[in-house]
C-alpha cells in the first residue's frame, strides 16, 4: 500500500485501542453512572414534590384567607339584619346570609381538600428525602470502590491519546477530512479490511458490510497510493496484514509430470486351426514344465523331431471349426481325406 493508505491504517489501529480502552473505562463506571443517574432522578423528583408542596400551601392560605373575609362578610350581614325596620329587610339579609353560608361551606371543602393536598406533599417528600440521602451514600461508596480502577483507566486512555495524535499529524488533509467524516458516520469504523473467504478462488469481500469486490481490488490497494472505498458501505478499504500477496493472489498450479506408460502386452492373431481355448492358454502365462513331463506331455513332437508342420487342408480346417462349434468328432469324412490317410501309410 502507498504511504496514504499506510498511515490512515496506523490512525485506525491508534483509533481502535483508544476506543477500547474508553469502553473498559465506561463498563467500569457504568455502576457509577447508573448510581449518579439514581440520584439525579431523586434529586428532580423531590425538587417537583417540594414545588408542588408550596403551591398547595399557597393555596390553601389564598382559600384560608377566603374564608375569613366571608366569616367577616356574614357577621356584618347578622348586624344589618337586627337593625331591619320592617319584615321585608329582614328576610332579605336572611336570604344573603343563608347564601353566604353556603358559599362558605364550599370553600371551607376546598380548604380541607387542600391542607389534605399539604399533608399527603409533606409526607412524600420527606420519604424523598430519605430516599435521596440513602442513594448519595451509596454512591460516595461506590466512588471509593472504583476510584483506583478508575484512575488507571483514564491513565491509560491519556497515553493512548498521545500515539493516536501523532497518527493524525502524519495523515494529509484531504484524507484526514474524509477518515473524520466517515468515522463519524460509522461510530469509528471508518476501514475495512478486504477478506478472501475462499482460499482456493481469487474473490475478495468487505470485511464489514460482507459486499464481494472486484477482483483486482488488492492490486489496485498494493499498486498505487488512493483511496479505494466499499461500493456498498463507502469505508475506506485497506489490505491486512494476514493477506500477504503469495496468499491473496490466486497463482496456477505447475502441470503434473506423468511417466510414459509399459506398453500392454499385444496378443498374437490366432493361428488357422487354433480353438479359442488355445487363445486363451497362449495369453496365460504357464509355468514351465519339468525335464522329466516333457517327453511325456509331446510324444509325437520328440518321435518325429525332423517333421516340419504342414498347412492343413481346406477340407481339414472345416472339421476344426466345425468339431469346436457343434461339438462333432473331427475325424475326416470326405473323399480327400481317404486319399490323405492311404499316403500316410
Amino acid at each position: 500500500m502507498g504511504p496514504t493508505n499506510i498511515a490512515l491504517v496506523k490512525l485506525f489501529e491508534a483509533d481502535q485501542r483508544m476506543r477500547a480502552a474508553q469502553a473498559r473505562l465506561e463498563a467500569a463506571s457504568r455502576d457509577v453512572r447508573v448510581q449518579e443517574r439514581r440520584v439525579n432522578d431523586l434529586v428532580e423528583k423531590h425538587r417537583l414534590a417540594s414545588a408542588t408542596l408550596m403551591e398547595a400551601r399557597a393555596k390553601a392560605g389564598q382559600v384560608e384567607l377566603e374564608l375569613k373575609s366571608r366569616d367577616a362578610h356574614i357577621e356584618k350581614l347578622r348586624l344589618q339584619q337586627q337593625q331591619a325596620k320592617n319584615n321585608k329587610e329582614y328576610q332579605a339579609f336572611l336570604i344573603e346570609i343563608n347564601t353566604e353560608k353556603v358559599d362558605k361551606a364550599k370553600i371551607e371543602d376546598e380548604l380541607i381538600r387542600l391542607l389534605e393536598q399539604v399533608e399527603r406533599g409533606q409526607k412524600q417528600l420527606a420519604e424523598l428525602a430519605s430516599q435521596l440521602e440513602a442513594e448519595r451514600s451509596k454512591l460516595v461508596s461506590l466512588k471509593a470502590g472504583i476510584s483506583d480502577k478508575l484512575a488507571a483507566l483514564q491513565a491509560e486512555v491519556q497515553a493512548l491519546r498521545v500515539p493516536r495524535d501523532e497518527a493524525r499529524k502524519a495523515v494529509p488533509p484531504k484524507a484526514l477530512e474524509i477518515y473524520d467524516r466517515l468515522a463519524e458516520h460509522h461510530d469509528g469504523e471508518a476501514l475495512a479490511a478486504i477478506a478472501k473467504p475462499d482460499p482456493r478462488r481469487e474473490e475478495y469481500i468487505c470485511s464489514a458490510c460482507n459486499m464481494e469486490l472486484v477482483t483486482d481490488v488488492y492490486n489496485k490497494l498494493h499498486s498505487r497510493d488512493e483511496l479505494v472505498f466499499c461500493p456498498s458501505c463507502r469505508r475506506i478499504l485497506y489490505s491486512p496484514q494476514d493477506l500477504p500477496p503469495e496468499t491473496a493472489v490466486h497463482r496456477k498450479k505447475p502441470p503434473k509430470t506423468t511417466r510414459p506408460r509399459k506398453p500392454r502386452p499385444i496378443a498374437a492373431a490366432p493361428r488357422r486351426g487354433e480353438t479359442a481355448v488355445d487363445v486363451l492358454n497362449s495369453m496365460t502365462p504357464q509355468p514351465e514344465p519339468q525335464a522329466s513331463s516333457d517327453a511325456a506331455d509331446h510324444p509325437v513332437q520328440d518321435a518325429q523331431p525332423d517333421r516340419l508342420p504342414q498347412e492343413p487342408s481346406d477340407a481339414a480346417e472345416a472339421t476344426v471349426w466345425a468339431g469346436s462349434s457343434g461339438g462333432e468328432s473331427s475325424q475326416p469324412t470326405g473323399p480327400d481325406d481317404s486319399d490323405a490317410s492311404s499316403g500316410a501309410s
